[in-house]
């Protein structure tokens, strides 16, 4: 297939994000004012309860199955190493540009977690139903880009909010403790410099000469050798086993905050087991899915809430770009940072591991997973950061910066990546 094809054919579903986005922030002007501040966040909150949940388990339900599963074991470790080798690059990022701490969570889930899920549902359609498609026939490549995709979003989904949700959850907080200790570092000269003022000049206790028991009263204090011995092991032994005790609570009481239960089974989780039951289970299949299923009023139903998660959340990543533009000024070597990970050093890295793991037999040959796969690697940052940051009201701005530069370049990255590996796959 001619390379010129190629890049029309990759082009075409970028461009219909970058419509739908520039829609985003057109509402989101003040002169419009229809999707503002408060309105993003409402529709947000809809869109992480509601859209999201819906999408997942409805697209795994319809297209997974158990012998789908066992061809695509591969797609659940190659996310995760989109993750591992993103957070790598990302803490070298924060690192090298030295991040304020309450920016390290935003900076390295903006590495690690792509957009596996929203803008994968756009492209691949898009390019089944392009005329001469490299995937073959535009039904048998979109029945099976939907499956391939499908599991792609609900393993995105579990790793981003258990993960990425987490780490940003703890940056936020340590950047709060933080700016709390520089606030009482500054306020406490203040108040010694108060009490000085106050013309206190004497001690506030007695001196230690008053506590001593006078020498010739000592022998009346004095206890037996052996029994004082006794006592000092036994209170030294329990002293030592409430240290222990204490110090073993603390760390497991410090592991439970961390690991948030209600975060790792968020809305999407919980969608993403919901649509594996479905699908995996015949019994439940046969009951939900397809056109005599004598349930399938359920998974339409679920299946009309799913649509809307796409385009909602590209309107919301328009609006939150506008945002960015009017947003305070952020390191521009952090941005700079991010745009090399997420479009140059990932998607060559992809490169290798996709090709070596169709070298040794791990990945089948079918150009379009292998495509996908590589995919991975060379999509932006996650549109749901920006949720997880509104979440925790920290780094918000800075995420619609963010957001904006890597989605402005990714119309460009996007295209010419997703032709290379179009040309690599079917070459």
């Amino acid at each position: 297939m001619e390379l010129l094809q190629l890049f029309i054919t990759a082009s075409v579903p970028v461009l219909k994000v970058l419509l739908i986005t520039a829609l985003g922030s057109y509402l989101a002007l003040d002169s419009v004012d229809i999707l503002g501040e408060d309105a993003r966040k409402h529709l947000n909150t809809v869109v992480f309860y509601v859209f999201n949940p819906a999408l997942v388990a409805t697209k795994l339900a319809q297209t997974i199955t158990f012998e789908s599963m066992v061809k695509l074991w591969f797609m659940p470790i190659n996310i995760l190493f989109t993750f591992i080798i993103g957070s790598v690059l990302g803490w070298i990022v924060v690192l090298v540009t030295g991040a304020p701490p309450r920016l390290r969570g935003l900076i390295v889930g903006c590495c690690a977690a792509g957009n596996l899920g929203n803008i994968l549902l756009i492209i691949i359609p898009s390019v089944c139903k392009e005329k001469g498609g490299p995937f073959g026939a535009p039904d048998v490549c979109q029945t099976y880009g939907l499956a391939y995709v499908s599991l792609s979003m609900a393993i995105g989904a579990i790793y981003l909010w258990s993960y990425v949700y987490n780490i940003v959850r703890i940056s936020s907080r340590s950047g709060t403790r933080e700016s709390e200790a520089n606030e009482f570092s500054i306020s406490k000269p203040a108040r010694e410099s108060s009490t000085s003022d106050l013309g206190v000049r004497e001690p506030l206790l007695s001196s230690p000469k008053e506590f001593l028991i006078p020498e010739n009263n000592k022998d009346q204090y004095a206890l037996p050798c052996t029994r004082a011995v006794a006592r000092s092991e036994v209170i030294s032994s329990y002293y030592l086993l409430v240290a222990v005790s204490d110090k073993v609570k603390q760390h497991i009481s410090v592991l439970l905050r961390r690991i948030n239960l209600k975060t790792i089974f968020a809305p999407s989780t919980i969608g993403a087991i919901v649509g594996f039951t479905i699908g995996l289970i015949p019994d439940i299949r046969k009951l939900l899915i397809g056109d005599g299923a004598l349930l399938r009023v359920i998974q339409d139903s679920a299946s009309l809430l799913g649509d809307g998660a796409i385009p909602a959340v590209t309107l919301i990543v328009g609006g939150n770009l506008l945002k960015g533009l009017k947003g305070p000024g952020i390191q521009k070597s952090l941005i700079i940072g991010i745009i090399v990970v997420r479009y140059i050093a990932l998607p060559l890295t992809g490169i290798f591991i996709i090709k070596g793991a169709h070298q040794i037999g791990l990945v089948h040959s079918d150009p379009l997973y292998q495509f996908i796969l590589l995919l991975q690697y060379a999509v932006p940052p996650a549109m749901n950061i920006g949720t997880i940051t509104q979440l925790f009201g920290a780094g918000e701005s800075e995420c619609s910066v963010i957001m904006l530069w890597t989605y402005a370049l990714a119309s460009i990255s996007l295209t010419l990546w997703s032709t290379f590996f179009m040309w690599l796959v079917v070459s």
